[in-house]
């Protein structure tokens, strides 16, 4: 049996006898009901350093305080570890019985905690609300092989930083547009941002959502080859700059994500414009430029003791550190940019634009181990447009040369 359907069952069976137990089971003749008797629990919750800190508020501990005030049928005493997202498939699958019961993730390690058999699919009410609360590219990152693993609760992903006193807001809709005004940066030659383009125009990675693993790469035929043949004019487009806003003068807009809010902000000062991508025109039609995604999330550990006993604890406080209430403080006391679409973020355009390319103007970045094939083909294929050894006498040829390569050990 697979670790997946070892999981899925024992979760259904655990909570099939958590719902009989709490809801039908009645005491014997000789036994006396305890209607007021609390269920009491130690969970142990990791997280990183500064969701722990007084000069932050002390999210965690906070939120997690208020999800036992909120069920006082259960007598909660918590146990902290720090614990950064980055690290958790580390430090959880060293001994999974004795890490966390819930813990906060980045969403690329599913696969590895899975083989670990150290997190659980989540379903039910808690998927519900997750699919509610959330774009679908936002679940699609905590998705594998159909099954939802975590609580989402910020995303990853780039978008762009412009001057607003070259670009309007209707300008910065359109790539072509503001070409037409200054000079636009893009690491066209960045594995991690080229594939906007050829997505925008129907290009998959492992199908439509990222999770057919057999489907491997389709970056070919007219629909890539179109893409190729627009990507040498912008190469030769006097107004285009490979790069970042670093990399020459006057550059009025370039693409990132929030790690590089500050540079931006140094560039651009009072007239900084943050926004999702923009579409570009292509055989006269708009096409939406399509960002990779991933996000961080909350998820549950199936193998420890809490789980054997109490996996609606475990389920129910990682839903709700993933939840409006959770993440609407995470966002008020450290400026965590959401994923919930029900947050307000105010007038913060950094926010804004992160969560309006999550729903958008993204596409999942798969998490198929098949992925790493794609790199390299994308990354040679950049520097080969910048060099300008990619012609509109060759892009078909370089594209299906490329296309190949994607999918050279892509199918197994």
């Amino acid at each position: 049996m697979s670790i997946k359907k070892f999981i899925t069952l024992s979760f259904a069976v655990l909570m099939a006898i958590g719902m009989l137990t709490a809801c039908s089971a009645k005491p014997s003749e000789n036994e006396t009901p305890a209607a007021d008797e609390k269920v009491a629990v130690t969970v142990t919750v990791w997280g990183p350093q500064e969701d722990q800190s007084d000069d932050n508020g002390r999210w965690l501990q906070t939120m997690c305080d208020n999800f036992a005030a909120a069920h006082p049928e259960w007598e909660i005493t918590f146990n902290y570890g720090v614990c950064s997202e980055g690290d958790a498939k580390t430090n959880v699958t060293t001994d999974p019985a004795a890490a966390a019961d819930v813990y906060m993730f980045a969403n690329d390690q599913i696969p590895d905690l899975l083989k670990a058999g150290a997190i659980a699919e989540l379903g039910g009410s808690t998927l519900d609300a997750i699919k509610k609360n959330n774009s679908a590219t936002t679940v699609n990152t905590v998705t594998y092989d159909g099954s939802v693993y975590g609580a989402p609760y910020s995303g990853n992903t780039w978008f762009m930083f412009y001057d607003k006193s070259v670009f309007t807001e209707e300008d910065v809709k359109s790539l072509d547009a503001m070409l037409e005004k200054g000079k636009v940066a893009f690491p066209l030659n960045n594995s991690w941002y080229i594939a906007a383009f050829y997505v925008a125009n129907g290009c998959t990675l492992f199908g439509p959502d990222g999770g057919d693993a057999a489907a491997g790469f389709d970056f070919s035929g007219d629909k890539a080859v179109a893409v190729t043949d627009y990507l040498v004019d912008l190469v030769a487009n006097p107004n285009f700059v490979n790069g970042d806003v670093s990399t020459g003068t006057d550059i009025s807009a370039f693409f990132s994500g929030d790690w590089d809010y500050q540079k931006a902000k140094d560039a651009y000062g009072d007239n900084l414009g943050i926004a999702a991508s923009p579409s570009y025109t292509l055989n006269g039609e708009l096409k939406q430029m399509k960002a990779f995604a991933g996000s961080k999330a909350v998820g549950v550990n199936p193998t420890t003791a809490l789980y054997a006993e109490h996996p609606e604890i475990a389920v129910a406080l990682a839903a709700y550190l993933g939840g409006t209430e959770a993440q609407q403080a995470h966002f008020d006391s450290r400026e965590v940019i959401p994923t919930d679409i029900n947050i307000n973020v105010g007038d913060n355009a950094l926010a804004k634009a992160k969560m309006d390319t999550m729903s958008y103007a993204s596409i999942v970045q798969p998490l198929q181990a098949n992925m790493g094939n794609y790199w390299t083909p994308a990354q040679s294929m950049g520097d080969e447009l910048v060099a300008g050894s990619v012609t509109h006498a060759n892009a078909a040829e370089k594209t299906e040369a490329m296309n190949a390569s994607l999918n050279s050990s892509a199918v197994q």
